[in-house]
Order: C-alpha cells, then structure tokens, then sequence
C-alpha cells in the first residue's frame, strides 16, 4: 500500500515517542477505561485501533478488532501499510485512533478514510493533545501539534461527518502526570487530553416524497366556501 505522501511536516516522527515517558503514560492511563466503554457500545461489527506505540490497546477477546500502531510514516500492527487503509468501505462499526494524528502527519487524509470505512452509524473515537493545559510544557519541544477543539471540529466536518453529531470531553491530568481522570465541565478544559466522538450520519433509504396540493373535483368550490342553498319555490 502507498504511504501518505501528503501534509508532510518538519517536525520529527519520533515526537509520538513523547508518550512513552512517564508524562504521556499519564495522559494515556486516563484515556484507557474511555475507549474500551466506547467498544463496548459499537454494533456487532469490527473494528479497528490506530494508536501510538506506547498506548496500550483495548482487548480484542472478540477477535474483531483490527490493531494498529503509528510507525513512521504509515502503520504496523496486524497488517503493515499506509493510507488508503486496507479496508472495505462502510465495514466498521468504530474507530478508535488514539494519538496517531498528534505530529500533524496527513490528518485531513486519515480523516476521509475513517469517514469511508465507518458504516452508517459508526462511531469513531478521536483523541488528541489539549493545547489550553498546563500539561503542554511536558511535551514543548518534542515535535508534537496540539490542534484546539474547533480545529478539529472543522477537520471531521470536511472529512464528511456531521457537525451536530461531535461530542467532546477532556481527560487526563491538569499538570502532575499522576492525577489523571476526565470530565466535561469548566474545570476540565484544561486536562491534557480531549476526546472527540462522532457517528457517522445515517443515509435515508427511501427519500421523503414531496406534499401533493389536493383539489377539489366537485364542481369549483373551495373548502373554504360554504355551499348556499336556493329558497324552494313552491308551485301555487
């Protein structure tokens, strides 16, 4: 399979390596329980895992689940490849991609194939670094992009996902790497970390049939009109 060749960066890849130390595995500890509740709600169906190296995988007792870690510029795992994935279209009930995007490798690219390969209905599970937190002076430095929830937001929008279907939530810890948690309240913008969650919209199969104006056919009256009655005229 071709490897992305687009939205080249700079910026080192060994920048997701950042979650290997004790300051990423802080974010990642906190973000494990999510995604495995997130699976645990997903249709009968596969799935698959695209994640950085250091993050541990959800189970896949099931044996579903499709596995795979960011190496480089592609990924590695059950299948080694790059982008196009190798997957049907509309054969996953959820994705989860847990940090692959955070160095700004082809992300408008591993949007669109997350977009392709979710059935109607789908679910995908996006989580990235929070560039509001005091958690980010951990990684300054390290090569990673920390895009802001709006960025993000546009970017599934222009992947094809519907705006009104994203949710969001913040996890991790604030600064000391061993108090990681999540939340959606005001306190918890600044945590390390956000989710994005996103179900892919389901298509109408049978597309709603315009209203027809009926028309009265008895004579030229409206509904509207009352019907007048002539006076009988008797014979004398």
């Amino acid at each position: 399979m071709p490897l992305p060749a687009h939205s080249r960066q700079p910026a080192d890849r060994a920048g997701l390596n950042w979650f290997s130390t004790l300051d990423g595995q802080g974010l990642l500890a906190a973000e494990y329980p999510i995604g495995s509740l997130v699976l645990a709600g997903c249709p009968a169906l596969p799935w698959a895992w695209i994640g950085v190296a250091a993050a541990e995988p959800p189970p896949n007792d099931s044996r579903r689940g499709l596995l795979l870690h960011r190496r480089d510029e592609g990924f590695s795992g059950a299948v080694r490849c790059g982008l196009p994935l190798p997957l049907a279209s509309e054969s996953m009930g959820a994705l989860l991609v847990q940090h692959a995007l955070d160095d700004g490798l082809a992300v408008e690219e591993t949007l669109g194939e997350c977009e392709r390969v979710l059935a109607p209905g789908g679910t995908l599970w996006l989580t990235a670094l929070n560039p509001w937190s005091p958690y980010r002076m951990r990684w300054a430095g390290e090569g990673l992009r920390a895009r802001h929830p709006g960025a993000w937001q546009a970017a599934l929008r222009r992947a094809g996902f519907a705006f009104d279907s994203v949710s969001l939530q913040w996890l991790g810890p604030r600064w000391r790497a061993a108090h990681g948690d999540g939340g959606i309240g005001a306190g918890d913008r600044l945590r390390a970390g956000i989710a994005l969650t996103v179900n892919k919209r389901v298509r109408a199969l049978i597309p709603p049939s315009p209203l027809r104006k009926l028309r009265w056919q008895t004579g030229h009256l409206r509904p509207s009109e009352p019907v007048r009655r002539e006076p009988a005229i008797m014979d004398p």
